[in-house]
């Protein structure tokens, strides 16, 4: 039996796991899905790792998954606990002494964005819309749900440089949705390649894969732990 450990991005709302954590369960595992102080904003990136670490608590076998915004925080877990696997899902790679409010411009994201919706024929320069951009293929009435949920994130996080001086040493993979409008597949390549020096995998899905289509993430979890990948959405 393995701790999964899921940790949200962006707005830090655990519920965004709750199918995915339901799935891992009736599998056998233990499975912390952890709330972020994403609208508090005395926060910083030092107390989201603290939420995590508080909700693991003395768990072992720690696998963590890190969703989008969370890929800030989830190395910060790794380097204080025995963490076995990380896994990155759709994520933000930061670099060291790196504010994630730098990340933006320091990997090319607009850019990378504005080309993918041109490619896709998506209208350009207009303001984020969460249905457009995230809940495109994700049901109804989970759509629903989350916008309810949602929540603003605060800034205070972005401002101070990512404090590693590298990459923890625990074994990391990288699991991309080939169809994420917010971080387009091959900017992510780049990416990853260039600052983690892996190659990322891929699955069908938006950026919110969690929500449209969580057994196939839980499969992909599962894959990982048992040391296995599907050979053919590597790349």
């Amino acid at each position: 039996m393995a701790t999964y450990v899921l940790i949200p991005g962006a707005g830090g709302v655990a519920w965004y796991w709750h199918l995915v954590e339901a799935d891992l369960r009736e599998r056998g595992h233990d499975v912390v899905a952890v709330d972020l102080p994403a609208d508090d904003d005395s926060a910083r990136l030092a107390e989201y790792a603290d939420a995590v670490a508080g909700k693991i608590g003395d768990r072992t076998g720690l696998i963590l998954v890190a969703h989008s915004f969370g890929g800030f925080t989830a190395p910060l877990v790794c380097d204080r606990m025995p963490v076995e696997l990380l896994v990155m899902l759709n994520a933000m790679v930061p670099a060291p002494g790196e504010a994630p409010g730098e990340w933006w411009a320091n990997t090319g994201h607009e850019q990378a964005r504005r080309e993918q919706d041109e490619r896709d024929g998506r209208a350009t320069g207009e303001d984020f819309d969460m249905m457009t951009t995230f809940l495109h293929d994700v049901p109804p009435d989970l759509a629903a749900e989350a916008l309810r949920r949602d929540r603003d994130q605060s800034g205070t996080p972005f401002e101070k440089p990512w404090p590693l001086q590298a990459w923890p040493e625990v074994p990391t993979r990288f699991l991309q949705s080939r169809d994420d409008r917010f971080f387009p597949v091959e900017f992510q390549r780049r990416v990853v390649r260039n600052r983690l020096g892996i190659r990322l995998d891929e699955m069908p899905g938006g950026h919110l894969v969690a929500l449209s289509r969580p057994k196939e993430l839980a499969d992909r979890l599962e894959a990982y732990r048992v040391g296995r990948q599907e050979p053919s959405d590597a790349r």
